[in-house]
């Protein structure tokens, strides 16, 4: 096969690739059904299928493959998802194989004849291996027209960066050809090595995850901050050199098994995240990380709010509840009019709200009084 060539191959030839940034978790000895189950979930695969079963497939931009070794096949490095839709299209019982192996029922569109004469070969741009492909690929899905989402740009930039790191690649190097800032890829990639390595000592599964979407950012920006560094033992050097594998000293891989879970949360065991949104949830779990007393009552109760109120300094805790009561009983007296006299038990709930403002009122005065004569 010519390399750095286009030409045109039938379907049958090509082979998903294992290694696509976009699959989470372990793909490389995961079954074609796995696979196509996982972009079908994740990358708007059912868009695609629309679009080929309307209007066929339109041959514009060669999927990007290289040679499988002794072999005639070819693994598709740029395109999954096109090849992906184009099986669906073409092979009716994997629709049935995907049900039964995946749980997932994919509902394929019918296709007519003219769209169905598109899908039997495709062109194809053949390169010698995946460095000769990593500049357009990258640009194309980091800062081009067709964005991967967070995690998948990290799982490229990571895997590039592993490949060349020994003829003396830095993350500078990965940053610049795909067009990124430097700060943010090392971000990233600093992330892909703790999950990496949560999963290895089989701590955490991304697949586990609670939620279908798995919010890649929450973890790279919690790993920034300094309550989970020292939470996790990763130190200052963390923060000041590129990355290196297995990153989370050995004795803290327990922790960070509950900061992914508590991030994250586990489907197997029926455990909602506590974190909802980065903001300002990581920043919450983080400084509940750095009070002894807060970690407790988080690892007691798995709720955050709960957890946060008792790493709250009383101070701040007693001036928040002061504003929140007196722009609340503000409130109430603007909407007065609407009280007609007939129900009592409002009344008695006046009372005692005038009751512990007074007890409030009068113990702060007191302390106040104190204070002052102390001086």
């Amino acid at each position: 096969m010519k390399l750095d060539a286009t030409t045109k191959e039938p379907v049958e030839r090509l082979r998903l690739d294992r290694r696509n940034p976009r699959l989470m978790g372990g793909a490389e000895r995961a079954s074609d059904e796995s696979i196509i189950a996982r972009l079908y979930r994740g990358a708007d695969l059912d868009e695609l299928l629309q679009s080929i079963s309307a209007n066929g497939y339109l041959d514009i931009e060669p999927l990007v493959v290289t040679c499988e070794a002794d072999s005639d096949e070819f693994v598709v490095l740029e395109g999954n998802r096109r090849l992906a839709a184009l099986r669906l299209l073409r092979e009716p019982n994997l629709v049935d194989r995907i049900a039964s192996s995946e749980k997932l029922r994919i509902t394929v569109p019918s296709i007519d004849e003219e769209a169905r004469s598109t899908i039997d070969a495709v062109s194809v741009h053949t390169v010698a291996d995946r460095a000769q492909a990593r500049s357009f690929i990258g640009f194309k899905h980091i800062n081009g027209p067709a964005k991967w989402n967070a995690y998948a740009k990290a799982r490229f930039a990571a895997d590039w960066y592993k490949a060349g790191k020994s003829e003396g690649v830095i993350l500078d190097d990965v940053a610049r050809a795909i067009g990124d800032r430097h700060d943010t890829v090392k971000r990233m990639v600093s992330a892909i090595y703790v999950l990496d390595q949560a999963a290895a000592s089989g701590r955490f599964d991304v697949e586990d995850r609670f939620t279908k979407k798995f919010n890649f950012s929450h973890l790279y920006t919690a790993l920034g901050r300094s309550p989970y560094m020292d939470y996790l033992g990763l130190g200052t050097k963390w923060a000041r050199y590129d990355p290196l594998p297995d990153p989370v000293p050995a004795d803290k891989l327990d922790e960070l098994r509950r900061v992914l879970d508590w991030i994250y949360g586990s489907k197997k065991e029926d455990t909602p995240p506590v974190v909802q949104s980065q903001n300002p949830d990581v920043k919450r779990l983080g400084e509940v990380l750095a009070n002894a007393e807060a970690r407790h009552v988080l690892e007691e109760t798995r709720d955050l709010d709960t957890a946060y109120a008792s790493a709250e300094p009383v101070s701040t805790r007693l001036t928040a509840s002061l504003i929140s009561a007196r722009t609340a009983i503000r409130e109430a007296a603007g909407a007065l009019r609407a009280y007609d006299g007939q129900d009592s038990s409002l009344l008695d709930i006046a009372e005692d709200v005038k009751e512990t403002a007074q007890s409030v009122h009068l113990t702060m005065e007191k302390k106040f009084r104190d204070a002052r004569a102390a001086q």
